[in-house]
């Protein structure tokens, strides 16, 4: 049974940093790509970042190019999410997600989830 599990949210000021982690494990993920997405209230879920398990190759959503960085640990089986200089519509659930193949800017093709870590940014 494949299990993400996010940590590392919580309450931070604007200009601030979040280190989000995202254990992942019940199956092999050297074949696999893996999302951050986030979702605020009352508005749809969206990409943040994504990166190939295998090739380390990244891709990020305009609104935090630059400020956000995805990584990943193979020895940990783990992906991160580096935020800095956070801005108060970074405020959202964040979740981890895993789909099989290439990484992928919508949402609806990953089939792994995490349950979410808050994030907010207060001014």
């Amino acid at each position: 049974q494949v299990q993400l599990v996010e940590s590392g949210g919580g309450l931070v000021q604007v200009g601030g940093s979040l280190r989000l982690s995202c254990a992942a494990s019940g199956r092999t993920f050297s074949n696999c790509a893996m999302g951050w997405f986030r979702q605020a209230p009352e508005k749809e879920r969206e990409f943040v970042a994504a990166i190939n398990w295998s090739s380390g190759s990244t891709y990020y959503a305009d609104s935090v190019k630059g400020r956000f960085t995805i990584s990943r640990d193979n020895a940990k089986n783990t992906v991160f999410l580096q935020m800095n200089s956070l801005k108060p519509e970074d405020t959202a659930v964040y979740y981890c997600a895993g789909r099989p193949g290439i990484m992928q800017s919508g949402w609806t093709s990953y089939i792994y989830w995490g349950q979410g870590t808050q994030v907010t940014v207060s001014s």
